[in-house]
């Protein structure tokens, strides 16, 4: 990516992070150092993805043309992340026992949704050069059939942009989120790990449409009449010319991104309601939020005027307790991520090996 984009749009973006306290130093350091390697390959479209990913709380239709569009389309973003911050307030609590809402995010946080990505895209750089595209990135282009680690990159960020949605826009749904791993689809209180309501779900979707449009925009697609090799399903098979995308397949490709991505958020539901433990308040019936995603400690009693009490302060609504939101979410990223790959190997007959080649 050229320098006098990613320098600009990197510093307002980490500016913005420290002017508004939405992230620790520790995580405006990782943060920094992520953009870093994502501005390091060639192409605009994962830097870009990042960027959506981090600032957009809602649906992204295009991306802004200028360094200065891209600030006021940030201050736009964190208004509406204000929003969801209040009611958030309202309806859970902080492990410190106050109301609840998100705190600044942490270097572990910005990793559980970025790491997966950065290591593909440092693979996929390594790719470009040994191949020189690196020196002739202009006439450089991504044929149908080939690079399953751009799958993967962008099978990460459509994930985790579903997730985010789902999570902001959810907990405005009017009725009571269901436990998606209960036998019976039971009610459980707003901010339950596993919970899911049809807001949340068709937000995150919503979320994986805004990367897949995206991808869409930014990805450079060989055009049809390339002659590298024959496609079988996007490309322009019937011409012989082998691996044109055409609108046709770039629209197929969009479809297949969003759904990919909310079937991400969908999977995180179902790894945080098996995974990870939800704390719920016995005094408030809220959910207990842990601080910078990690777990929350279960109170085995409470005090009132110096007199122990023998009711637990705090139980466990649902979850085995064996992993932290952080690890759920890289965890999904990498099942994404890895699985995005494998379904487009299959498709295009190309091993998953290909992408340590």
């Amino acid at each position: 990516m050229r320098l006098y984009i990613a320098v600009p749009a990197t510093a307002a973006l980490l500016l913005r992070a420290y002017s508004k306290n939405s992230l620790t130093t520790s995580g405006i350091i990782v943060a920094g150092l992520t953009a870093a390697v994502h501005a390091l390959h060639p192409w605009s479209v994962f830097f870009s993805l990042l960027g959506v990913f981090f600032l957009a709380g809602t649906a992204v239709t295009k991306v802004p043309p200028s360094p200065e569009a891209f600030v006021a389309f940030m201050h736009q973003i964190l208004k509406l992340n204000q929003v969801k911050h209040d009611v958030k307030a309202r309806l859970t609590l902080s492990s410190s026992g106050v109301s609840g809402g998100e705190g600044p995010r942490t270097h572990i946080q910005v990793l559980a949704n970025s790491v997966v990505a950065s290591v593909l895209i440092l693979l996929h750089y390594r790719q470009l050069r040994a191949r020189g595209a690196i020196q002739d990135v202009d006439n450089d282009c991504w044929p149908y059939g080939e690079d399953l680690l751009v799958v993967g990159i962008v099978s990460n960020y459509a994930a985790v942009a579903a997730d985010t949605f789902s999570s902001e826009l959810g907990i405005l749904s009017k009725g009571k989120p269901r436990l998606l791993t209960s036998w019976n689809f039971r009610e459980v209180p707003p901010g339950t790990n596993g919970g899911v309501s049809t807001l949340g779900t068709l937000a995150g979707f919503l979320g994986a449409f805004s990367i897949a449009l995206t991808s869409a925009i930014l990805l450079p697609f060989c055009p049809e009449g390339s002659t590298l090799k024959s496609g079988k399903l996007f490309g322009d098979s019937q011409s012989g010319s082998g691996t044109g995308w055409g609108w046709p397949g770039i629209l197929l490709w969009i479809i297949a991104v969003t759904l990919w991505g909310g079937l991400g958020s969908v999977l995180d539901s179902a790894l945080g309601g098996w995974f990870q433990a939800s704390v719920i308040d016995s005094r408030t019936g809220k959910v207990i939020e842990g601080a910078g995603g990690k777990k929350v400690l279960i109170s085995e009693s409470r005090t009132h005027g110096g007199k122990k009490d023998d009711k637990a302060s705090r139980k466990i609504e649902s979850g085995l307790g064996l992993l932290d939101n952080n690890a759920v979410n890289l965890l999904m990223a990498f099942l994404m991520s890895i699985g995005g790959m494998l379904v487009a190997g299959y498709v295009w007959d190309v091993p998953l090996q290909s992408i340590v080649a």
